[in-house]
């Protein structure tokens, strides 16, 4: 009898909360557009390109421009510089695509010894594992915007210098997030057997489960098309089979190699900014066509946008 009487007073207790749900945020409908947002934004909340931490990756089908993350990963980033100053990738491939995961790109004899393209004068082979950061790198100095929205894989999210960031306090410790369009170091069995040589991009469904356990490097800005919506490889893991499926690449530089009059004159919205607040709000209320409005958003739901210099 007691075990009935238990019973029901936890079925009455869950009855009584399913039927009594808290209520939802108020949605309200943003004022402006995206589109409107951005077109009122100042100069003051958009910022040039760093040609030290910019890469511009030459492909047949166009550029693709990548921002590089030293706050972030500071000895990958170092070497990524000296391997595309040494043009290391010139002359490489795409090897692998792997349906709603990522892209990747390196040597494609990079597992054999004797074929290995040698690394150029200032690399090395060998680098510590950066999958976080103190979390205090991410202050003031990062320009660190918190998101207040709920995350199901990190106590805090935002954005800094224009990078997602995710951040555990308990453990005092920040990291990039596996959002769309976020670029890692391909590494193997060992956490410490990222180099930098062999990247790859997340052109799927964010894997936040990757997270800490992979060193993210940056981020592409412009050129996802080119990336994404390249065929699938067909043998495992999306690598390419057979070497004429490979897309070739054709250079590899940083900006800070091009005369100024060629580097591409290209802004990003800060996201400590105004603005980046203001269409952070209109993804999380949106209008016109949409019947309902989530009232929330995640780490990954915005992409920073970028604009031809004025």
């Amino acid at each position: 009898m007691k075990h009935l009487t238990l019973a029901l007073a936890t079925a009455g207790l869950l009855s009584s909360a399913l039927a009594a749900p808290k209520p939802a945020p108020k949605a309200t409908t943003p004022k402006k557009s995206a589109q409107e947002i951005l077109a009122a934004s100042p100069a003051s909340d958009w910022r040039a390109l760093d040609p030290e931490n910019t890469l511009l990756m030459e492909l047949a089908s166009g550029n693709v421009l990548i921002e590089l993350a030293p706050r972030f990963a500071p000895a990958h980033a170092a070497n990524i510089r000296a391997l595309a100053r040494g043009g290391y990738w010139n002359g490489l491939a795409v090897v692998r695509v792997q349906d709603n995961f990522v892209t990747q790109w390196g040597d494609p004899d990079g597992d054999d010894a004797a074929k290995a393209r040698p690394l150029p004068a200032g690399a090395s082979p060998k680098l510590p594992a950066e999958f976080s950061v103190p979390i205090d790198r991410i202050g003031k100095s990062a320009g660190f915007t918190k998101l207040p929205d709920v995350d199901g894989w990190a106590p805090r999210t935002g954005f800094a210098e224009g990078f997602p960031v995710a951040a555990d306090p308990r453990t005092g410790q920040a990291w990039l997030t596996h959002c769309y369009g976020m670029v890692g170091a391909g590494r193997g069995d060992a956490v410490d057997s990222s180099n930098g040589t062999e990247l790859y991009v997340v052109i799927g469904q964010a894997p936040r489960g990757l997270d800490l356990n992979i060193t993210v490097v940056g981020r592409v800005l412009k050129g996802m098309e080119l990336l994404s919506a390249l065929p699938r490889g067909s043998a495992a893991m999306g690598f390419y089979d057979k070497p004429e499926q490979r897309t070739a690449i054709q250079r590899v530089r940083l900006l800070a190699e091009l005369p100024p009059e060629e580097r591409p004159a290209l802004q990003v919205l800060k996201t400590e900014s105004a603005t980046w607040t203001q269409l952070l709000d209109a993804r999380r209320y949106r209008g016109g066509w949409f019947v309902h409005s989530p009232g929330h958003i995640d780490v990954c739901s915005a992409t920073v946008p970028t604009r031809p210099m004025p």
